[in-house]
């Protein structure tokens, strides 16, 4: 009689799952796979029209180029978004893989008519990840922003991902949105959206003769913020307007303020170093009011006028002007979207409904009528950190 362990039966065990688990049954080789960087998607009389950048792999990885483009895109249009991806495969040479998206691109026109169901499906596929950037075209279809190749990336989808990363840790009127953020809102707040223009001309932008001249004819270019009540683009902010929206909603990390000089001699650039904004609600007497507090550090940038920045007064006069200049820009900003959008993009009801829950049920239905009667207080603190190297500015202005 052979008796058996229980170290024995470990054993065995483990010799048989790793036998089961030796290689992988769901592999695909990268030869068999077109990998898509960006996609765009555009509401035609037909349906749905499906764009997909594809990464040309021999122009990329061949240290000798061969004069090819580096992407292709491929067009497909069906009933839904599914069918006209699942016809791609008539087009591509190879199944189209979602796993590497980074951008999607949303057409104006589908914009206008509701987005949520129509990007639900990417959302919902396990293959791509939901980690890529949403935005909208302004102006122009979707596929024709795909279309267009950009210098210095090779991959236009690479391009417009870190344009916008760029500007938004650079210039603040940008701003990073993924597809989580789109389907996880609350119901009674909107949401906004980078968008992306052609700046020139729009056939051109699609030959390789686009990026071999010093002066590229067609360029990509953000140019503001879209809004969405619920999910339709209800208008766009210029960039003045998306700054003031990224102040109250702490995305600013850094940008730039001009104010005048003292006697309006010249102007005085600052670098705004760091933003940190506090949003505050409360009920009297069964009536909302919001509170926003801006705490701002910045740096003495370009001086154009002959001011002396070793006296605490001048540093005073700055600190105060740049106060001045972005508490104007806000409330400028809060009632165009109060008055003319009439969006919670800031979701301010959110900030109520957690300050006062009981308060804020008696006014959740009728939100869109008290947005736009809700009083803000906007207070903005400056102060000033650093003032270069040469504290003494001669510059007589222009």
């Amino acid at each position: 009689m052979v008796i058996i362990n229980q170290t024995t039966i470990k054993l065995i065990f483990l010799i048989f799952i790793s036998i089961m688990l030796t290689g992988c049954w769901s592999k695909r080789e990268l030869n068999e796979l077109a990998i898509v960087i960006a996609a765009g998607i555009d509401k035609t009389d037909e349906g749905y029209e499906v764009s997909v950048q594809i990464i040309n792999p021999s122009e990329i990885a061949s240290k000798n180029t061969s004069g090819q483009s580096p992407v292709i895109t491929y067009h497909a249009t069906g009933d839904s978004v599914f069918e006209a991806i699942r016809k791609l495969s008539t087009l591509t040479p190879r199944k189209a893989y979602f796993a590497h998206l980074n951008i999607l691109v949303i057409g104006d026109n589908l914009a206008k008519h509701g987005i949520n169901q129509t990007i639900d499906l990417f959302a919902r596929d396990p293959e791509t990840r939901n980690d890529f950037s949403v935005i909208v075209s302004s102006s122009s279809p979707a596929k024709e922003i795909l279309n267009v190749l950009t210098p210095l990336e090779k991959i236009p989808g690479n391009k417009i991902r870190n344009s916008l990363g760029a500007s938004e840790k650079a210039w603040g009127t940008t701003l990073s949105v993924d597809i989580d953020q789109i389907l996880l809102g609350s119901e009674w707040s909107s949401y906004i959206l980078p968008t992306i223009e052609i700046i020139g001309e729009k056939d051109v932008g699609a030959e390789i003769g686009n990026i071999e001249k010093i002066s590229t004819p067609t360029i990509l270019k953000y140019s503001g913020l879209a809004i969405f009540k619920q999910d339709k683009l209800n208008g766009i902010l210029s960039e003045k307007e998306s700054k003031s929206f990224n102040y109250i909603d702490n995305n600013v990390k850094s940008t730039l303020e001009i104010i005048s000089c003292p006697n309006d001699t010249g102007r005085l650039t600052t670098e705004i170093r760091s933003s940190k904004a506090k949003v505050t609600g409360e009920f009297k007497n069964g009536k909302p009011k919001i509170n926003v507090r801006l705490d701002i550090s910045q740096n003495v940038g370009e001086v154009k006028c002959n001011i002396d920045l070793t006296d605490n007064k001048t540093i005073d006069y700055i600190n105060t002007n740049t106060e001045e200049s972005v508490k104007e820009q806000i409330e400028e900003t809060l009632e165009t979207i109060q008055q003319y959008y009439h969006t919670d993009i800031f979701k301010f009801g959110d900030v109520l409904h957690r300050e006062d829950p009981k308060e804020w049920r008696k006014i959740k239905k009728n939100w869109s009528k008290f947005f736009s009667e809700l009083p803000v207080k906007v207070e903005v603190h400056v102060t000033t950190q650093s003032l270069g190297s040469a504290n003494k500015n001669t510059n007589k202005g222009e």
